[in-house]
């Protein structure tokens, strides 16, 4: 798959590169409105709640898990699995197909270059460089990954180990997360196949992130503030860099736990669940001393099913506080605006 034309290819420019290339100032189109710009040094740090999942399988704990699972996601939002059944070779061997893969030479990653949301696979830097106003620091590559024996050939061949170590993790998170999903609807009150069908049929996008050494790191931002679009996203990062909003409007910094994954809520099951839960807002600061990498499995429904809140959640107390929409209106969305200027969610409250 080719970039889309020379246009693209000319106004590219890969925050790995800018690092590289040894700049000592941020280039001006990564510089953030002084309001965006992190505060770095202080934010507080927060240790996500933990869920072991190895308690799970035995009937008496099962409800302590599902109990624990409720006040995250009451809460915050987010929070971080252990005993997750994902050996920590497999968790490592992603992280260094990750390395290998962002230190292979620009030429290379640009045969892969695309700034179409659509394309199954796609190698770019910011979030979207050809729409976006203000630039992000970092270079990524996403690729579909299930059915993963549907999309691997498309996959980078290079590095020669790729495709099977991201391969690897990928299915094992996928597995993670029909777990995990029927844990979080278990815990709204519904039955923990509430959604099998759809959680069969649904998206896993896998979004492998670089976040070079930034030369300023108060004037930019990995990622901006958002929240994820779908079901889960389950993250799995190489160091700190991940911050989370609180409900008093506070950046906090989420520590890492080693061989821990940590667990977000998305959009879609904020208006599944009728507004008890609520999609995280984070965002990704970096650093002038430490690359980063992080590898975020974004799980969602099929593209084209109408996601409202569930009928057994909505009464006369609690209507229904949500439209319906697909992941293709999520699309449509983020094509035509910038990531700075609105959250999606927010357009589809009823009484925002």
């Amino acid at each position: 798959m080719e970039g889309d034309g020379e246009s693209s290819h000319t106004q590219f420019t890969s925050a790995m590169n800018l690092t590289k290339s040894g700049t000592l100032h941020v280039p001006e189109r990564f510089v953030l409105p002084p309001s965006y710009r992190p505060n770095l040094g202080h934010s507080p740090s927060i240790i996500l709640p933990i869920v072991d999942l190895s308690s799970l399988h035995d009937p008496s704990l099962r409800s302590h898990v599902i109990n624990q699972t409720r006040n995250a996601c009451k809460e915050i939002g987010i929070f971080q699995v252990i005993n997750h059944g994902i050996p920590l070779s497999v968790m490592e061997d992603a992280l260094q197909a990750a390395t290998d893969f962002f230190n292979l030479p620009l030429e290379e990653k640009m045969l892969l270059l695309s700034t179409n949301v659509h394309a199954p696979v796609r190698y770019g830097t910011s979030l979207n460089h050809a729409k976006d106003e203000v630039h992000f620091w970092r270079d990524f590559i996403k690729h579909y990954s299930h059915p993963l024996s549907d999309w691997i050939h498309l996959w980078p061949a290079n590095p020669p180990s790729y495709r099977e170590k991201m391969g690897n993790y990928a299915t094992a998170v996928q597995n993670l997360q029909k777990q995990l999903m029927e844990v979080v609807l278990e815990s709204l009150g519904l039955t923990p196949k509430y959604l099998h069908n759809e959680s069969e049929e649904g998206s896993q996008v896998m979004a492998v992130n670089f976040y070079p050494a930034c030369p300023e790191p108060q004037l930019a931002l990995g990622m901006p503030p958002h929240s994820d679009y779908g079901s889960l996203t389950i993250l799995h990062q190489s160091c700190t860099g991940l911050e989370l909003m609180d409900r008093d409007k506070n950046w906090c910094s989420v520590q890492v736990t080693e061989g821990a994954l940590v667990v977000q809520l998305g959009d879609q099951l904020e208006v599944l669940s009728n507004g008890q839960y609520k999609s995280v807002v984070h965002r990704a600061i970096v650093s002038s001393e430490k690359k980063r990498i992080s590898i975020a499995s974004l799980h969602s429904l099929p593209l084209n099913n109408k996601m409202a809140p569930a009928k057994e959640l909505v009464d006369e107390q609690h209507p229904a506080s949500y439209k319906e929409f697909s992941f293709g209106d999520f699309l449509e969305f983020i094509s035509s605006n910038d990531i700075l200027h609105g959250r999606f969610i927010d357009t589809l409250k009823k009484n925002p």
